[in-house]
């Protein structure tokens, strides 16, 4: 099976997976994803003069507050813009939301899906009193690591979607460019939507194009059923807990 049949098949798949419901003036968009509950992620639609709003209509972050993770403190707001910034995506008070014309909505409603599996991902934590997160982890052991890397960085796949990866390692000498994900709840979502971004994404990199997922396996095992799933895919998977094995291929 070749590149351009698992897009399709991917298409197919949101397609056949994705229900609408009038609710209130809006259309209620019911998508395959789940969130960190297995429920489906619901986003909503309205029409506004010759735009069309789209939002999450505050949920991602409520559930997270919910959760004991609240979005106040200067660095938890700073990683939270960066990481809607890298999608186009904005806030309304505590709404994510993306507005759209006919000939980009596709592209802006799969940037707002993006956006709330990545906030949700990236603030997960297990205990209310965790006072860093992974990401965060994750960098300061690149730097500790003398790894060079940018921070962030978004490809436009194949399919004219963007895609943002969390680090991007460049070329030396020694290594190939190395393009990293970070996943903090590693699942079978979260394995697939990073699995659609490296496919749709590896044909415009440099051929020899490495990419990684690093796994946070520090409060649960990590089946794996994600491991593999990110295997064929071309995705060497880097458990948190095994990420001294990788230090001097990423440092290289």
């Amino acid at each position: 099976m070749n590149a351009p049949d698992l897009i399709g098949r991917y298409y197919d798949w949101l397609k056949a997976k994705t229900s609408l419901r009038e609710l209130n003036g809006w259309l209620e968009i019911t998508t395959p994803y789940l969130d960190r509950h297995n429920d489906y992620i619901q986003i909503y639609l309205r029409k506004e003069g010759e735009e069309w709003l789209l939002t999450d209509d505050g949920y991602t972050l409520a559930d997270l507050a919910q959760s004991g993770c609240e979005i106040d403190t200067p660095r938890r707001k700073a990683l939270l813009a960066s990481t809607l910034n890298g999608f186009g995506v904005q806030m309304n008070g505590e709404a994510l939301v993306v507005r759209a014309f006919p000939e980009n909505f596709s592209l802006r409603k799969h940037s707002l899906l993006q956006a709330i599996l990545a906030v949700n991902d990236l603030f997960f934590v297990a205990r209310a009193n965790v006072e860093s997160f992974f990401f965060e982890d994750v960098a300061l052991w690149l730097d500790e690591a003398d790894v060079r890397y940018s921070p962030s960085v978004t490809f436009v796949g194949r399919s004219r979607y963007s895609h943002q990866f969390d680090f991007v390692v460049p070329k030396s000498r020694q290594a190939p460019e190395r393009i990293l994900r970070v996943i903090n709840n590693p699942n079978k979502d979260n394995a697939q939507s990073v699995a659609f971004a490296w496919v749709d994404t590896k044909d415009v990199r440099p051929a020899d194009s490495l990419a990684y997922a690093v796994l946070n396996d520090r409060e649960h095992k990590i089946g794996d059923a994600v491991k593999d799933a990110l295997r064929n895919y071309d995705i060497t998977p880097i458990p948190w807990s095994a990420r001294e094995g990788f230090k001097e291929l990423l440092a290289a």
